[in-house]
């Protein structure tokens, strides 16, 4: 019951959200030429005219930033290519609410009016129509996605030339924006090679001609894939602009879940647990070197042995923790668990990535997924696999027996694979 992620590569499912962000033609070039490899650019004209309105305005800044009690590290401010000092934009929040890291919206004031750039971050966590649109594109692509804003004064720069460790998808929401790109100075970086390991290359790279020089506007989107040199300047009127992070996936990955599965079976082999001889000298180069071709044989062994599935299997864990399902309201949800009838409807919970683990034919099975792991009788595996398939079933279809159907929704509910989507 674990289905195939998607695959940029094949073509995969409908891709509402990127067709959304792209046009049809422009997630098409996406799949087939750009991704991973080079910009591009899809103005708001040959996009259908979307500008984002429903995703994010100033006037949603400014309630973020005024009346939702941020914290850091959910807002930084950045000035002259560098980040301030959490201090100097936060503040406590009075009494009940003294915690000392809270925005102040009197500081960004100040320091927006002096030209510093508001970074809202994580925002697919504290904005609700940002969340959906990262949970969509991450299930459009089969990648992690993350979202920051940036929101900066006119003629002004928030950050330097630079790359980043992830693709980007950038939605100009209001404003003008002049975008610099210069080609990688070390392609496809990986999440521990940030651009200022490269501080000197990624700066005389920014001097030559660039590969593209841009100004987006409202509508427009433009895709980076990591490693490509960047920066942005207002112009004219104040900018903000939303910043879709894809945290790729990579073979490096895979060999990160090769190494860990051929080091948990490498204990199982005995020569390998086996001490090293007395007086070992380990100062002396190659004084242990038949010991040292015995253990890499050993490794290469467990390495080739390994099952693709297991690796897999890693890597699915890891892909579970990095996403969050879609929210429920736990008050909401166990009163309509209390409340549940047979005629209701439930809806398996969005971006769940539900797994079954264990024997089919055994009394139990695990159901496992980002919501957590709880029992349930095989017997219900028919109606478990009908809501995964079709993603909803009425309540008194789960079951033959009505106590047996009104018991399993309730199950379901309670665990959160389960929401009531229409009341019977």
């Amino acid at each position: 019951m674990t289905p195939d992620p998607p695959d940029p590569a094949r073509g995969g499912p409908d891709r509402p959200a990127l067709r959304r962000l792209l046009g049809t033609e422009g997630t098409e070039e996406l799949v087939t030429t750009s991704w991973g490899r080079q910009p591009l650019l899809r103005p708001v004209e040959d996009r259908g005219g979307d500008l984002f309105a429903d995703v994010l305005s100033l006037g949603a800044v400014d309630e973020l930033v005024s009346r939702r009690g941020l914290r850091t590290p959910f807002l930084r401010v950045a000035r002259d290519g560098a980040t301030l000092a959490d201090r100097e934009f936060t503040s406590g929040g009075g009494i009940g609410a003294g915690i000392g890291d809270q925005v102040s919206d009197d500081k960004l004031l100040r320091l927006f009016a002096d030209g510093a750039t508001i970074v809202l971050q994580g925002l697919h966590r504290t904005w609700e129509p940002v969340r959906e649109l990262a949970a969509g594109l991450a299930a459009d692509l089969g990648h992690p996605v993350q979202a920051n804003a940036y929101v900066t004064p006119p003629q002004n720069q928030g950050f330097s030339a630079h790359y980043d460790v992830h693709d980007v998808l950038v939605l100009q929401v209001h404003g003008d924006k002049r975008w610099t790109v210069h080609e990688p100075v070390h392609p496809d970086p990986l999440r521990h090679q940030p651009w200022t390991d490269r501080r000197d290359g990624v700066a005389a790279r920014a001097r030559q001609p660039a590969y593209l020089d841009t100004t987006l506007r409202p509508g427009d989107v433009l895709y980076l894939p990591r490693g490509w040199i960047h920066s942005a300047r207002a112009l004219g009127g104040v900018t903000a602009h939303l910043t879709l992070g894809i945290h790729q996936w990579t073979r490096h990955h895979l060999a990160e879940a090769l190494l860990d599965r051929a080091h948990a079976r490498a204990a199982d082999d005995p020569a390998l647990r086996a001490a090293l001889p007395v007086g070992a000298d380990l100062t002396v180069p190659g004084a242990l070197a038949d010991d040292v071709d015995a253990a890499r044989e050993a490794l290469l062994r467990a390495v080739r042995d390994l099952p693709a599935a297991d690796v897999l299997k890693v890597l699915r864990g890891r892909a579970r923790a990095a996403q969050r399902p879609e929210p429920v309201a736990p008050l909401a949800q166990l009163a309509s668990a209390d409340a549940l009838t047979g005629d209701d409807t439930l809806g398996l919970r969005q971006h769940l990535m539900l797994d079954v683990l264990g024997e089919e034919d055994g009394p139990e099975v695990t159901v496992s997924s980002r919501a957590g792991r709880f029992g349930l009788s095989s017997a219900h595996l028919p109606a478990l696999r009908q809501l995964t398939a079709e993603g909803g079933a009425r309540v008194a279809d789960l079951a033959e027996d009505p106590g047996e159907a009104l018991e399993l929704g309730r199950t379901l509910v309670r665990h959160g694979v389960a929401v009531v989507r229409d009341r019977g």
